[in-house]
């Protein structure tokens, strides 16, 4: 918001310049504030007939004390009998969704894939993250659609149970891996076509030819480092 939180004297001059009939945007542009600030201030108080700066003064600073005395997010919690501590844990799971953060993951399917990877069992239902997380069911399974389709976690139901699970699992990264190879021998393929159209002899057929060369031998180390891990765990 420009110039700050709006203090008892603009909240004033918003009552006083309502009490002329001036228009949000007038007001706004007295106040050296957006007409989108004034109006969201009225509209939350009152409206444009019942605005009154000191009453609406005192209603922002309750909601402002209500959601410093709101009860923070529980940690998600992790499976007992191990001795682990739970500090630690949470730590960890704090800077681990930073991680996926920083790697272009959004922050929720960061929340949701961190919260079922230090379980034990891999796998969580929809209330389980739901309570863990301390987020709305329509959070998780926006965030669930969203990894499942990225091939990050999978869904399935146990024999007799009504519920679905989401489960990871020691595949996790190498789907990942697969799904990023995929997209780069894509990138490899427009830019070998790119040089070949616009010339290879040429500065942009050449940027492209170079490309296509540097992504190949990307795709080519990836692929060995995989079946080497593949060679390592069967």
């Amino acid at each position: 918001m420009p110039g700050g939180r709006l203090t008892g004297e603009d909240r004033r001059h918003i009552a006083a310049g309502l009490a002329e009939g001036l228009g949000y945007a007038e007001i706004g542009r007295r106040l050296g504030r957006p007409a989108s600030t004034v109006m969201r201030e009225v509209t939350r108080n009152g409206g444009p007939d019942g605005y009154g700066a000191d009453r609406a003064h005192e209603a922002t600073r309750h909601r402002a004390r209500r959601r410093k005395q709101a009860q923070p997010p529980a940690p998600p919690t992790t499976d007992d009998g191990h001795g682990r501590d739970p500090q630690a844990v949470l730590d960890f799971t704090e800077s681990f969704t930073t991680l996926l953060v920083q790697q272009g993951l959004p922050r929720m399917e960061s929340r949701v894939l961190a919260c079922l990877y230090i379980t034990d069992s891999g796998a969580l239902t929809a209330a389980d993250l739901v309570q863990r997380l301390r987020v709305s069911p329509a959070s998780v399974s926006h965030a669930v659609a969203f990894l499942e389709q990225q091939g990050m976690l999978r869904r399935e139901r146990t024999p007799g149970a009504r519920r679905e699970r989401y489960v990871v699992d020691d595949e996790l990264w190498i789907r990942s891996i697969l799904a990023s190879l995929r997209m780069n021998d894509a990138l490899v393929a427009a830019s070998q076509r790119g040089a070949e159209i616009l010339g290879a002899e040429t500065p942009a057929g050449a940027r492209f030819e170079s490309s296509a060369e540097l992504l190949l031998l990307v795709s080519d180390a990836f692929r060995q480092v995989m079946e080497r891990w593949r060679r390592g765990t069967g």
